[in-house]
């Protein structure tokens, strides 16, 4: 397999993570440079783990995993969204806030998911796992800053609504991967 194809593979693999970046950089008002680095290093680590864990549990566990990945992604998201959704209906502003252990690690699984599904695929194809999924994490990780900087730009402008807006970019991540899947 090509450099250019784990590259694209990463890019396609960071792009949920990206979406919850740029929510939470819009949605926290208060954002550090820290916290941001601090979730994107975690959604890269679990973009890292996650091939690595897929490559590892093999063929054998596909059809269990694949059976039901979608459905925990699914209902990680919806929960986050909707977390995010009722807390800022009530004038909270914890929703959804990355800067929570408890909430970042809940996005970090359920945003590198499909990144086991990579792993299990790569382990049926005899491609190595320690260098495409090192590539794959510094891809998410790169991508996620961007994402942090682009939502803390754009939340300026959109900080009243932001909140919601970024619940429903949860709860639509979720959706649409459990719609690829069924």
């Amino acid at each position: 397999m090509s450099i250019l194809s784990i590259v694209l593979i990463g890019l396609s693999l960071s792009i949920d993570a990206f979406a919850v970046s740029v929510s939470a950089g819009i949605s926290i008002k208060d954002l550090k440079r820290l916290h941001a680095i601090r979730a994107s290093f975690s959604f890269g680590l679990f973009q890292f783990i996650m091939p690595v864990a897929g490559w590892y549990l093999g063929s054998a566990f596909a059809a269990y995993i694949e059976a039901f990945d979608h459905w925990i992604a699914f209902g990680l998201l919806a929960f986050v969204g909707g977390k995010m959704i009722w807390e800022n209906l009530r004038g909270s502003e914890s929703s959804g806030d990355i800067r929570g252990l408890s909430n970042l690690l809940v996005l970090s699984i359920a945003t590198s998911i499909d990144a086991l599904a990579v792993g299990l695929s790569f382990s049926v194809l005899g491609h190595g796992i320690w260098f495409s999924a090192a590539l794959i994490g510094g891809i998410t990780f790169a991508v996620c800053l961007a994402g942090f900087g682009f939502g803390h730009l754009v939340g300026a402008f959109l900080q009243k609504w932001a909140g919601i807006a970024g619940g429903l970019v949860l709860i639509g991540i979720g959706v649409k991967i459990l719609l690829e899947h069924l």
